[in-house]
């Protein structure tokens, strides 16, 4: 990091060069602050993902291990006492993933993060309205035939009796 400059140093500047290269300064200085705040959000960011992607490895590990025990191949099946003691322990290991999936939401609920835009609520859309100097046609198309292809008798209009 730079030292900053000492103006007193050049005594024969002009005022208006001073105090032009005291806002310089300034702007750089808060310049700086945001980028060491925008660095900040980054590194916690990247905490995040990597808890999220260890979470997710472990997740997909279980997966494949529940798989593994109730849809083994035959030749593999365990007794059903051996059977229960598996999910058992898989069970367990669920649990520990959900408090471990908690305290991840909770960390991020209480992060200095700024919320994600997938988690406001979407504004309803509306219809566009047509131009009223638009001229609206109505058409009706009879068909050939009345008489219903079924033969169940004669086909109406919707919405006539």
């Amino acid at each position: 990091m730079l030292q900053p400059i000492d103006l007193s140093q050049f005594p024969e500047l002009p005022p208006e060069v001073v105090k032009a290269f005291a806002d310089m300064q300034f702007e750089l200085s808060v310049e700086r602050a945001a980028r060491q705040h925008e660095q900040a959000v980054v590194a916690e960011k990247d905490v995040f993902i990597t808890d999220l992607k260890e979470l997710i490895e472990k997740l997909e590990g279980q997966v494949q291990e529940y798989r593994r025990t109730k849809f083994g191949p035959k030749s593999e099946k365990l007794d059903p006492a051996q059977m229960e003691l598996a999910l058992e322990d898989l069970e367990t290991a669920i649990a520990e993933t959900q408090a471990r999936i908690a305290a991840v939401e909770e960390k991020m609920a209480s992060s200095t993060l700024s919320p994600c835009k997938a988690a406001s609520p979407r504004k309803e859309r509306k219809a566009r309205v047509l131009p009223a100097n638009l001229p609206r046609v109505e058409r009706v198309i009879e068909p050939l035939s009345i008489a219903c292809p079924c033969g169940c008798g004669d086909m109406v209009r919707i919405g006539e009796d």
